[in-house]
């Protein structure tokens, strides 16, 4: 337990210090588009370059990656339905409420739990290759085809091949698993800046978060869709473990501290990531934040409870 309090503990410094940052206004008024926009296109493709290069694949193509691909899926298409069909939701913000439901913070809380509760950082890696190599780019495409200014004249399909290839995130994770596959290694000199900036992605994205909280107030009437937020809090943290206890015990014949594993994983709370998506689109940046927060402060006694239950 004293691991999961550590790990929100470094999350929440963090966040606070954004959160000063924005009040104090050190950074001036452009300081989250312009640190969301870095961590978008250099921080976070380095981090998973260098990643996806240093971790064995045989730990990556496993048992979790199974799980946790399909838990997400069905998770954000449930959300989907639901968001399309009774909220009435456009596309864009569609899209950004199933990334909160189910796109799991498998980074900045995700390696400090695997390693201070799990004993074991590799069950992490093939949940980031999941997120990053294919519910990504899924997900991008469709922001790129339908958020991004004059969207509606342009070719579904061409975009549909061309957004993948343009995109910083999905390059990055490609190329680490491109080599990783042929293990070759780049030199140590183009190694060590990819780690630099890597490293970076994690503070900086929580203090983007940080800097966004200034001056409002979670799930305020007339400013955050509150619907959506309950909606994908819900999902993330009530559906989600429970679907992937459901697929590892009965579909793996999971048991003991794999199972506990796996459903610790997915009860991590909502990815920062999302919201420096909706930042980059400029689509329902108001419920990836809030999505977030929820999540992140639901996650705690939910881990808690699971580790009561499943330890």
């Amino acid at each position: 337990m004293s691991g999961v309090v550590s790990g929100f503990t470094v999350i929440f410094i963090v966040v606070a210090v954004g959160l000063v940052l924005g009040r104090t206004k050190v950074l001036g008024s452009a300081a989250t588009d312009v640190l969301s926009r870095l961590v978008f296109f250099v921080c976070t493709p380095a981090l998973l370059f260098h990643s996806l290069l240093t971790t064995d694949l045989s730990v990556v193509f496993s048992s979790t990656l199974v799980i946790a691909g399909a838990s997400a899926l069905i998770i954000g298409a449930l959300y989907a339905v639901i968001a399309t069909f009774v909220l009435r939701r456009a596309v864009p913000e569609v899209v950004i409420g199933a990334l909160s439901s189910s796109y799991v913070n498998s980074v900045n809380l995700g390696l400090p739990i695997a390693i201070f509760v799990l004993d074991d950082a590799s069950f992490i890696a093939p949940l980031l290759l999941f997120q990053i190599l294919l519910y990504s780019p899924i997900a991008l495409v469709t922001l790129d085809v339908t958020a991004l200014p004059g969207a509606e004249n342009r070719s579904t399909v061409r975009d549909a091949v061309i957004a993948p290839l343009t995109n910083p995130i999905v390059l990055g994770g490609v190329a680490g698993l491109a080599f990783s596959f042929l293990d070759w290694h780049p030199p140590n000199a183009v190694l060590e800046p990819m780690k630099m900036l890597g490293e970076a992605s994690v503070p900086l994205a929580l203090l983007a978060f940080g800097l966004s909280l200034t001056g409002v107030k979670i799930l305020r009437k007339g400013d955050s869709p509150r619907r959506d937020v309950a909606l994908a809090a819900t999902l993330k943290m009530v559906a989600m473990p429970l679907l992937v206890y459901v697929i590892a015990r009965w579909g793996f014949g999971q048991s003991g501290h794999q199972l506990f594993a796996q459903v610790v994983i997915s009860a991590l709370p909502t990815a920062q990531n999302v919201f420096v998506y909706a930042t980059r689109y400029r689509r329902a940046e108001v419920l990836a934040r809030d999505s977030a927060l929820v999540t992140t402060l639901a996650s705690i006694p939910v881990i808690a409870l699971i580790a009561a239950l499943l330890a």
